[in-house]
């Protein structure tokens, strides 16, 4: 029986071995050469944290416990692809892996909450381009029954995962409610120019800490909200930093951070090297113990968060 609705996953991507980086680079640099420094730089990192980026393995996790979920009461209905937008597999050639397969009901959704101009924006560039590769009068292209998802950060299942995760992290019997960390939730820092040009990114980054917080019962001075990971282009980025927060909170006398990446959905560089070794360096100059709520990941409460969103098409 061949499956009759085609779900693609996509990812930014990632390099699978220490050779791979300076490649990688180049892609995501829109062919323009990396610097040697930078591309060691870059190459140490990945080193730091096993040698390679584990986002595909993770990303084809969450897509087989999606298909799974997604096919509990329709056997073989649903199949699942992962498509990244800067390394392998490419999104145009799963594209044409669903095209030769002959699936034409197909549903999109990046493997981000949020929407930008910018990030998610480009992996639906890269879908529309995809399908424009296909000739219009071929069969699969006239028949594509295409549905893509936009921002999903506010379905209520989302949320409750997250909370919930974050939860999880705070409940430790040895400290009591008054000693519980300051929570630091984070996201990838994007060019503050964005925001000044109307793009949503940062007002969804902000609602979603506001839901997050009010659901695992958060008070105001119980978190903050910063940003992470900023480009190394020059002008402003979307602030503060996590770097910066850190510092702030030790002026202020704080002890202990958790840090809760919500703008990650698995573990990557940006989690493993940003967080877990930079930061936590930070941290501990400034006489913080820092700690992170566990990712996402293939997590079950998120499997089944996103087979919602999945079904219902996004958002609420």
């Amino acid at each position: 029986m061949n499956p009759k609705h085609a779900i693609l996953l996509m990812a930014y991507g990632g390099p699978d071995s220490l050779d791979d980086v300076e490649p990688y680079l180049l892609d995501v640099r829109g062919g323009r050469a990396t610097p040697p420094e930078l591309v060691e730089e870059i190459r140490g990192r990945y080193a730091a944290i096993g040698g390679k980026s584990p986002l595909l393995e993770i990303t084809r996790r969450q897509a087989q416990a999606l298909e799974a979920r997604l096919n509990r009461f329709f056997p073989v209905y649903f199949k699942v692809f992962v498509g990244m937008r800067h390394w392998n597999p490419y999104i145009r050639e799963v594209v044409d892996q669903i095209a030769r397969e002959g699936i034409t009901h197909v549903t999109a959704i990046c493997m981000s909450p949020f929407f930008s101009r910018m990030s998610t924006g480009a992996y639906y560039d890269a879908l529309q381009r995809a399908i424009e590769s296909h000739a219009p009068e071929s069969t699969w292209r006239k028949e594509l029954d295409l549905r893509t998802i936009g921002a999903w950060y506010e379905h209520p299942d989302f949320i409750h995962a997250l909370a919930t995760n974050l939860n999880n992290s705070l409940i430790r019997s040895d400290r009591a409610p008054e000693e519980l960390p300051m929570v630091l939730f984070t996201a990838h820092s994007l060019p503050a120019a964005l925001a000044e040009q109307a793009d949503p990114y940062a007002d969804q980054f902000a609602d979603l800490c506001n839901l997050v917080a009010k659901e695992a019962g958060l008070q105001p001075e119980d978190w903050r909200a910063c940003y992470q990971s900023a480009g190394a282009r020059n002008g402003r980025w979307l602030g503060p930093s996590l770097e910066d927060s850190l510092q702030q909170l030790a002026s202020e006398g704080r002890e202990s951070v958790l840090v809760a990446p919500i703008g990650f959905l698995c573990d990557h560089v940006e989690v493993l090297y940003d967080i877990d070794i930079e930061a936590r360096h930070t941290a501990a100059r400034a006489g913080i113990q820092l700690e992170r709520t566990a990712s996402m990941n293939d997590q079950p409460v998120f499997i089944e968060a996103l087979a919602e969103i999945i079904q219902r098409g996004g958002g609420k």
